[in-house]
């Protein structure tokens, strides 16, 4: 079973998914992930149906009527964030669950509405696959030089292992 953050992941850094699913976790004293950990902790305070744990498999932030709810810090991210949510949504609708999707952008303000179509599915599917085989390679994908490196938990590990860049 895939997780909603190794789906984000697939989108972002394909290296970023092997090192995190391997184990080999940089988040937990980064600065953006502890930000990100304490906006969940305060997030949806009046919803009732908040870290929804479903099967055992994946976690939703809240369940708020005809909306599964997710609050990320900025847009920065957006397409990994859509395709994370396009994961939660497929995942409920396998089990009988037909949900929309609201992603919370607390730094913009702003709200971004996600819905599953069939086009979506067939992408989540594929993605599905790919991120099994990813994870079967015995060494990390190699590092491609991304515009968001340097912000990202695992900067110092990818580019002391590739030398000076």
């Amino acid at each position: 079973m895939v997780s909603g953050v190794q789906m984000q992941y697939y989108k972002v850094c394909k290296r970023k998914l092997w090192l995190f699913t391997k184990g080999i976790t940089m988040e937990n004293e980064h600065e953006r992930v502890v930000e990100g950990k304490i906006l969940h902790e305060r997030a949806y305070p009046r919803l009732e149906e908040r870290e929804i744990l479903v099967d055992n498999t994946f976690k939703l932030d809240a369940l708020d009527g005809e909306y599964v709810r997710e609050i990320k810090i900025s847009s920065k991210m957006s397409d990994a964030d859509r395709f994370q949510m396009l994961y939660y949504l497929y995942e409920l609708k396998k089990r009988g669950i037909i949900k929309k999707g609201l992603i919370s952008y607390t730094k913009e303000r702003k709200i971004e509405e996600v819905e599953l179509t069939e086009k979506d599915e067939k992408a989540i599917e594929k993605a599905i696959k790919e991120i099994h085989a990813i994870l079967q390679q015995p060494h990390p994908p190699s590092l491609k030089k991304l515009p968001y490196c340097s912000k990202c938990a695992y900067y110092e590990f990818c580019y002391a292992l590739e030398g000076d860049e």
